[in-house]
């Protein structure tokens, strides 16, 4: 094993506030309504200045029911089929049991497209134009999403020795522990974040430096992903938006799902694939499901362009 070093070893509790040991405030819960309301400030933002196709008394229900049908049950959906799939077909009731963990970024995706494609041809506006809006604002919820990983001390990354690593406890119930060398006695069941790995190994008669000898330095990749896939990439999709305002429907939706796709395929080198995922055409999961969303980016890019759908100009902003 590395040494213990100066490594960081995660000890974050996912509880903002804990009312009782089965009642309590996640910060996942929270990174979800932070992540809504700041992708309703960024369309209401544009929808004021008459740059979305979505009139500005609309945004507040729209972000409301694609938040419920596109993120969180696309997202669950999406976790079940891609990740889930063996268990799904054994108990699939479990798709309902969102409180027990278990969303796909990818099925999100997928869930906000297809509702907004609902959305459209309910009020006879462009598909591509109410995409050009929400994808401004959307990388912000998976900002909000990745950092929440990281308090949870899960989808942690790979093996490495740069100064930042950090050491997760929550590695020694991944299945490939073992087979990089690690070594531990048998755990009770319950366990599921670095406070209570800590509080068992400590119970035990071990220290934290003990702990932390068995764990590998692994690099944060839950925080390369919240900047890459998030922050950055909301600020060039809001930048492009408002410095061409007339730019034709949906290439501002497919340069999303292109640069997402870059940055999830980037990423995904830094990050340790989940327990049981087989590698597909020798890539991870998240990398090959991103081929799929660069192949749909320049389908939005190439419609954009030969159908020239711009915005109409208009003073009216409600």
């Amino acid at each position: 094993m590395t040494p213990n070093l100066a490594f960081y070893l995660h000890d974050l509790s996912p509880h903002l506030i804990r009312f009782t040991d089965s009642i309590a405030l996640h910060w996942y819960g929270l990174a979800y309504v932070l992540g809504f309301y700041l992708a309703y400030r960024v369309m209401l933002f544009l929808a004021k200045r008459g740059l979305s196709e979505i009139k500005e008394a609309q945004v507040a229900d729209f972000i409301t029911l694609v938040a419920l049908f596109g993120v969180v049950l696309g997202g669950r959906v999406g976790y079940m089929l891609l990740y889930d799939w063996d268990l799904f077909v054994q108990e699939p009731w479990r798709i309902f049991m969102i409180h027990q963990g278990g969303m796909a970024s990818h099925g999100g995706i997928a869930g906000v497209t297809l509702f907004c494609l609902w959305f459209a041809r309910r009020h006879q506006i462009s598909w591509a134009g109410i995409g050009d809006t929400l994808v401004c604002g959307a990388p912000l919820g998976i900002f909000c999403g990745r950092i929440a990983n990281f308090i949870n001390g899960e989808l942690f990354g790979r093996v490495t020795n740069v100064p930042w690593a950090v050491k997760f406890p929550t590695e020694i119930l991944h299945e490939d522990f073992a087979k990089q060398g690690g070594s531990i006695p048998s755990l009770p069941t319950g366990l599921q974040h670095s406070p209570e790995i800590i509080a068992w190994f400590e119970q035990t008669g071990s220290s934290r430096a003990a702990l932390a000898d068995m764990l590998h330095p692994r690099h944060p990749s839950q925080l390369y992903e919240a900047f890459a896939e998030g922050l950055i990439l909301s600020a060039i999709l809001l930048a492009v938006r408002i410095g061409f305002p007339r730019l034709p429907h949906g290439i501002v939706t497919g340069l999303f799902f292109l640069l997402y796709a870059a940055a999830r395929i980037s990423m995904e080198c830094f990050r340790q694939p989940d327990s049981g995922a087989s590698a597909i055409m020798g890539m991870t999961r998240g990398q090959f499901f991103s081929l799929f969303m660069i192949i749909i980016g320049i389908a939005f890019v190439a419609h954009g362009w030969l159908r020239g759908g711009h915005l109409p100009p208009t003073t009216d902003k409600n």
